[in-house]
């Protein structure tokens, strides 16, 4: 392995730098994105014990805003709660979007790696050719070895690049579809809580 790093050249080392940072962000994403983390089960339940119960106060929403991002969300419209149906929705929905750039950290530079590697593997096969021409240039076809050095170069930063860029690829519009599902759940939620509560004041 160290081997074929060192025959790809310079180029390999962002590639390979690209490589383990993604490895990171996809992991990361992963733990932080687990379901129980951002929208726990017993949240909704315990927020409606709250109200049922005349609990629900200053202390309460700080402390459902610092549990977790559906926490955040419902804080929000329960803050906005006194102004009406349609401005605890308003609510909600400003900050489902300040949640969302929460949940989707980091993914943009994931996003970089997926169209940063592969083009790092062509400057790679570039440079390789290059190299193989300046042999010919000097040297001619006479010599074989210098020539399969360039391109076996340019061969191995190319592969090396579409071999990040494409798990990155899949993982990248994994997590994003992961973010998609967790902002629809968590506003679905929210919603059922508002029109409980005022279905539960027009009663």
């Amino acid at each position: 392995m160290f081997e074929i790093i060192r025959q790809g050249g310079w180029l390999m080392i962002p590639i390979v730098a690209s490589s383990i940072l993604s490895i990171a962000i996809i992991a990361e994403r992963y733990w932080a994105l687990r379901q129980n983390a951002v929208q726990p089960k017993e949240t909704l339940p315990q927020v409606w014990g709250w109200i049922k119960n005349n609990q629900l106060d200053g202390n309460k929403l700080k402390q459902l805003k610092q549990s977790s991002a559906f926490g955040q969300i419902l804080s929000s419209g329960l803050t906005a709660s006194k102004h009406g149906r349609e401005a605890m929705k308003d609510a909600i929905i400003e900050s489902g979007t300040h949640v969302s750039h929460e949940l989707e950290r980091f993914l943009s530079l994931l996003g970089t790696i997926v169209m940063v590697t592969p083009l790092l593997g062509l400057l790679g096969t570039v440079i390789g050719m290059i190299d193989v021409f300046g042999e010919l240039m000097i040297g001619g076809a006479g010599n074989p070895a210098p020539l399969a050095g360039g391109i076996q170069q340019a061969l191995i930063t190319t592969a090396a690049g579409l071999t990040v860029a494409i798990p990155a690829m899949i993982f990248h519009r994994a997590l994003q579809r992961k973010v998609d599902n967790l902002l629809i759940s968590m506003e679905q939620a929210s919603t059922k809580l508002v029109d409980a509560i005022h279905t539960e004041k027009d009663d």
